[in-house]
């Protein structure tokens, strides 16, 4: 038991620093290209914008978050649609989508993205376990996609929320790197 623990320890202190050279890599590279990148968040609970503006000069490429944990705040801010979350509920690829969506329409940023997932260590079901993310992103010439994410369901909740800030930032400057050929956006509201 101490082992796995130790290793979970070494692997959390290893995505933490992972986050912060992205997050400095993000505002650079989206300062850069004069971008700007909104969150949506709910089992992350804010800490994609947390990392992004821990950076010094996230103020020229961070637009907003939104913290939208409860099914009410991801409808009032985000403009989830409750039929959506009564037909797939709040852990699900067309909520990540709306959720993504709802972020960038309501902040006017060129590029969102969007979590929704269970961190554990309790709330899974054997069709939505401990570990399953699904991430929306989203940028300019509305190409929006939606990513799950499979952590490993024996990891801590605090390493199944770093593993999903990670790759949340790697797929913001992944998507900021892909052109914006007008592609439409499958399965949006």
């Amino acid at each position: 038991m101490k082992d796995g623990a130790a290793r979970q320890t070494a692997l959390l202190d290893e995505i933490g620093a992972d986050c912060h050279r992205l997050a400095q890599e993000l505002v650079d590279s989206f300062s850069v290209a004069g971008a700007r990148v909104a969150t949506a968040e709910s089992c992350t609970g804010g800490l994609i914008a947390a990392a992004i503006t821990d950076v010094p000069g996230s103020s020229a490429v961070f637009e907003r978050g939104f913290v939208t944990y409860s099914n009410p705040a991801k409808q009032d801010m985000l403009g989830v649609r409750d039929t959506t979350l009564d037909s797939y509920g709040a852990v699900s690829a067309q909520v990540a989508t709306e959720m993504v969506l709802g972020a960038r329409r309501r902040s006017g940023a060129s590029f969102a993205v969007s979590v929704t997932g269970v961190a554990g260590p309790g709330g899974g079901s054997a069709i939505k376990p401990v570990g399953l993310v699904w991430m929306g992103l989203s940028g300019p010439g509305d190409l929006t996609s939606v990513i799950e994410l499979r952590w490993d369901p024996a990891w801590s909740r605090a390493l199944i929320r770093a593993a999903t800030v990670r790759a949340a930032l790697e797929a913001l400057i992944g998507r900021l790197a892909q052109p914006t050929r007008g592609q439409e956006t499958p399965g949006s509201p």
